[in-house]
């Protein structure tokens, strides 16, 4: 048999509050593409941390092509043939793509040639991102992609995938996979963390589980269905969500023609966007990362005040030209894409960072402001950690500290626990285990159920399908018509992702038409015998 590519042995990992790694031991073969599964906190990204060079083991044994490797830093690593895609960026948001990318390579290349490299790799993989455009432009599916393709310039012995198709739409998930099997083809061997079961189960071949930093199984995936990888995981099946039909209430959000120029070289115009979402529904919105929806969830959130008056309404207010906290005040609430830095301070604690959006524990806030009640907070933000299940060492803890997916449902559960009239919330559940996401969709539901009319804004086709009642497409800064869940199709909606709604509305308009036409010749034949 060929020598292991990777081999751990007894990894321990211990922080203060937390042991993320107890006596991990894990095999890798030349060639295959192994999944590490595990519910958010299990310690899935220290253990590949620890492989990167980026945490030290505080136990335990780590071999690279049946060497002993002392790896000390993310340089030793990729020296040695390893590369990761962090599932948080590492990316310096001042300088351009090909700047980044050209940093964790050889220095003897270029900027220019790492340049001419970067599109020749994106245009090969179907990942095209424009090298002279600054990080900071650039939206988190987009960022995505820059990580995946300085990755794959290494060309590494051991890549390492940490959720990277969680902002990626179907058709370059597809055209990633492809890629990702060339290379095991070639010898390469793949890590992947996912929790999307369905691509471990089509892509890799196979799977160690951890739960609570052990090692608690490991199979084929390919053998196995999505509830049993789920019992694996979580140690059940993830709650099934019942969505049930209901009749929507008063419009609470109308867009009408919103027209917005991009504010820099590289983002997107808006083009006569029309929206309506209503009590009691949810309206989503899908399209491939870096069609707009960045530049129209900052005109929705208040971030940006440019729309012209009576662009934007909410509960017949006009609320163009009001500020975030303005528009929190009539109710409504916003979870932005950025978790890190967006949505949460990282070096503040989740009480903390309750104050970015809730004012309940400031004494006198009618006044402007006043004494913070610190124990008030703490419960306040405990509270939350319990309901939505945060995987924390209590409200203290630093935001930084947690796994995205438990950060992820912290803010979430900090603007839904505001009982908001209108929810707007972008990703979702991105990087969130299957048994968080079931209970974030679910929390979804119960909102909408209780009258909150809601806005998501996802590149993963399954969520949007499970919880909308109507579907929208955003193309190159334009909104498709919204088309029934029940009426939609994946590959409709994957074709309208392209921008190639016009056609098909023109041919459903004129058949309307006709049908109505022949309707009233048919009634007014009926009429004239008569």
């Amino acid at each position: 048999m060929s020598t292991p590519r990777l081999q751990l042995s007894g990894i321990t990992k211990r922080y203060p509050s937390v042991v993320a790694n107890s006596a991990v031991s894990l095999t890798v073969m030349p060639g295959q593409t192994h999944a590490v599964l595990g519910e958010n906190g299990a310690g899935k990204s220290t253990l590949m941390k620890i492989i990167y060079g980026s945490v030290k083991p505080d136990e335990g044994t780590v071999l690279f092509n049946g060497q002993v490797a002392h790896i000390q830093n993310p340089q030793e690593a990729r020296a040695l043939g390893i590369s990761m895609v962090f599932q948080h960026f590492s990316l310096f948001d001042t300088i351009t793509v090909a700047e980044n990318v050209w940093l964790g390579l050889d220095k003897s290349l270029s900027l220019a040639q790492v340049t001419q490299s970067i599109v020749t790799k994106a245009t090969e993989y179907g990942l095209d991102i424009d090298p002279a455009r600054p990080v900071h432009t650039l939206s988190v599916g987009e960022m995505q992609r820059v990580e995946i393709i300085r990755a794959l310039l290494t060309n590494p012995q051991l890549l390492i995938l940490d959720e990277p198709t969680s902002v990626l739409t179907p058709q370059a998930v597809e055209k990633l996979f492809v890629v990702l099997k060339k290379l095991a083809s070639e010898g390469c061997s793949i890590l992947y963390i996912s929790h999307k079961l369905h691509e471990i189960r089509e892509l890799c071949n196979a799977c160690t589980v951890l739960r609570g930093g052990k090692v608690t199984g490991v199979c084929d995936p390919s053998q196995e269905s999505n509830a049993s990888l789920s019992k694996l995981m979580i140690g059940a099946e993830p709650p099934q969500l019942t969505h049930r039909p209901q009749k929507a209430g008063a419009p609470v959000l109308a867009v009408s023609n919103l027209i917005l120029p991009r504010e820099d070289q590289f983002g997107v115009d808006i083009e006569g966007i029309s929206l309506q979402v209503c009590a009691g529904e949810v309206v989503g919105i899908a399209g491939v990362s870096g069609n707009g929806q960045k530049e129209l969830l900052c005109a929705l959130s208040g971030e940006d005040v440019r729309a012209k008056p009576g662009t934007i309404r909410m509960i017949n207010t006009d609320v163009s030209r009001l500020h975030p906290g303005q528009r929190r005040k009539l109710g409504l609430h916003f979870v932005p894409e950025e978790r890190l830095g967006r949505g949460a301070v990282p070096t503040l604690s989740l009480a903390q960072n309750l104050l970015l959006t809730r004012q309940e524990s400031i004494a006198y806030p009618q006044w402007g402001g006043g004494w913070i009640q610190v124990k008030s907070l703490e419960r306040h933000a405990a509270d939350i950690i319990a309901r939505f299940q945060v995987k924390a060492g209590g409200p203290r803890s630093l935001a930084r500290s947690l796994s995205g997916g438990n950060l992820q449902k912290f803010i979430v559960g900090r603007e839904m626990d505001a009982n908001p009239k209108l929810f707007i919330v972008s990703q979702p559940t991105w990087g969130v285990d299957v048994g968080a996401s079931a209970q974030i969709r679910g929390e979804i539901l119960a909102l909408r159920d209780a009258g909150c009319a809601v806005l998501v804004v996802s590149e993963e086709l399954d969520e949007l399908f499970e919880v909308s009642d109507r579907l929208h497409v955003i193309s190159r800064g334009q909104l498709s018509p919204s088309i029934p869940v029940a009426e939609a199709t994946i590959e409709k909606i994957g074709e309208w992702m392209s921008g190639l709604w016009s056609n098909e509305v023109q041919e459903h308009l004129a058949e309307m038409e006709q049908a109505s036409a022949t309707s009233t010749d048919t009634q007014g034949g009926q009429h004239v015998q008569a």
